[in-house]
C-alpha cells in the first residue's frame, strides 16, 4: 500500500537536547507504566554533524515491491497531475536513476523490499520554488539528505542508512554532503556552551551559501541542519539565519555569554561542597533521628541548600559580579544530583 511516510519535524537545539537527556537518564518504567529517570547517570558529550539547510520544499521518493513507486511532499502523496512545484514530474522523468539508488541500498543493507519501504528524502529547490536565497537562482534540482527504511511490521522500528556516495549530478540528484559538513560537539552537562559555534556556522552559511558558491552563484543561504544518531534514535535540529526570511518570523538560536556561563559553573562548584550538601540533606530528611531520604522531601532539600548558600556565601556571589538568579538553577541541579546519589546509596 502506498502511504505517506513523513519526514520528521526538525525542531530547535534546546528541544533536541531535552530529548537526548531523557534518553540518557531513562532507566525503565514503574508499576504504573510511567518513565523512571536517573539524573545521576553520567551525561558525557555528543557530536552533531551539520549540512547546509536549503530553502526549498521537502520531497520524498518511496518504493516497496508490492506497491511500486510513489512520490511525496512534506504533507501529501504527489503525482505529475497533482504536483508540488514540478517535483513529481521530475521524479517521474528520473525514476530509473532513483531506483538504482533504491536497489543499491537494498543490496548493501540486506533489505527485503517485500517487507520494507525505502524512502529517499531531499529538498527540491531552485528557481521559482522560494525567494531571497542563492539556490533560487539555480535550476531546479533534488538535494538528497536522508534515506529511511520503514518496515511494514508496525512493531518494528524504522531506521536511517548512510547517504554517502548517493548522487547523480548529471541528472540533478545532488548529495547534500557534497557541499560541506560541519561538526559540533555538545557537552550534555553544559549544552549552552555549543550555541555560539552553531551560530558562527549559521552566519557563515547565511552570508555565502555554499551550494550557490559551488555553482558559481553568490548569495544568501538559509542555515544549517544538524543530525546525530544516538541509542537507535535520530535527533535533528536546525539553525536558521534571519536575512532570507524578509518580514517572516524565524526562530533562531541565540548567542550566549560563554565567559559568564563558565564563571557561573565555577561559582556553583565553589558554593556546593559535599559537606554543605550532606549537612542540608541530614537536616531536610532528619537523618540523625532515624529519618530516611524520600523524594517527597526533594523540594525542601533544594530550598535549604540554596538558602544556606545565600546566607553563608553571599559575598562570594557578589564578588563574582553575579546575582542569586544567575546561580540558583545550577545549585538546584547539583543538589538534585547529590540527593539521588544518596538515595541510591541508601537503597544499596
Amino acid at each position: 500500500m502506498k502511504k505517506l511516510i513523513k519526514f520528521p519535524k526538525i525542531v530547535q537545539f534546546v528541544n533536541v537536547i531535552q530529548n537526548i537527556l531523557r534518553q540518557v537518564t531513562f532507566v525503565g518504567l514503574d508499576e504504573n507504566g510511567d518513565a523512571i529517570y536517573d539524573p545521576t547517570i553520567p551525561k558525557g558529550s555528543i557530536t552533531f554533524r551539520g549540512t547546509v539547510k536549503l530553502h526549498g520544499t521537502n520531497a520524498g521518493f518511496s518504493f516497496n515491491a508490492p506497491s511500486g513507486v510513489w512520490y511525496q511532499s512534506r504533507e501529501n502523496i504527489i503525482t505529475p497531475q497533482v504536483d508540488n512545484a514540478g517535483c513529481a514530474f521530475y521524479f517521474e522523468n528520473n525514476k530509473e536513476h532513483f531506483m538504482r539508488i533504491i536497489h543499491d541500498v537494498a543490496t548493501k543493507h540486506d533489505i527485503d523490499l517485500h517487507k520494507n519501504t525505502i524512502t529517499i528524502y531531499g529538498e527540491w529547490a531552485g528557481k521559482s520554488i522560494q525567494k531571497n536565497v542563492a539556490v533560487s537562482e539555480l535550476p531546479k534540482a533534488f538535494y538528497l539528505f536522508g534515506i529511511k527504511i520503514s518496515p511494514f511490521d508496525e512493531e518494528s522500528v524504522a531506521y536511517w542508512v548512510n547517504i554517502d556516495g548517493y548522487e547523480n549530478q548529471e541528472n540533478k540528484i545532488y548529495n547534500i554532503n557534497t557541499f560541506g559538513t560541519y561538526e559540533v560537539e555538545v557537552d550534555l552537562n553544559n549544552p549552552k556552551l555549543s550555541q555560539n559555534k552553531i551560530i558562527d556556522i549559521t552566519e557563515a552559511i547565511e552570508a555565502e551559501c555554499p551550494i550557490g558558491k559551488y555553482f558559481g552563484v553568490s548569495g544568501l543561504g538559509e542555515g544549517v541542519v544538524f543530525i546525530c544518531d544516538f541509542k537507535g534514535s535520530r535527533h535533528i535540529f536546525k539553525s536558521k539565519g534571519l536575512l532570507h526570511a524578509g518580514k517572516s518570523k524565524v526562530k533562531v538560536t541565540k548567542r550566549v555569554d560563554d565567559e559568564k556561563i563558565n564563571l557561573i559553573n565555577n561559582i556553583v562548584d565553589k558554593v556546593t561542597p559535599i559537606w554543605r550538601l550532606d549537612q542540608m540533606l541530614t537536616k531536610s530528611c532528619d537523618l540523625l533521628n532515624g529519618g530516611t531520604i524520600e523524594r517527597a522531601k526533594l523540594g525542601d532539600y533544594i530550598r535549604l541548600v540554596i538558602n544556606d548558600v545565600l546566607e553563608e556565601d553571599f559575598q562570594v556571589i557578589t564578588d563574582a559580579g553575579l546575582e542569586p538568579k544567575d546561580i540558583n538553577k545550577g545549585i538546584s541541579e547539583v543538589a538534585r544530583k547529590y540527593f539521588f546519589e544518596q538515595e541510591q546509596n541508601q537503597l544499596s
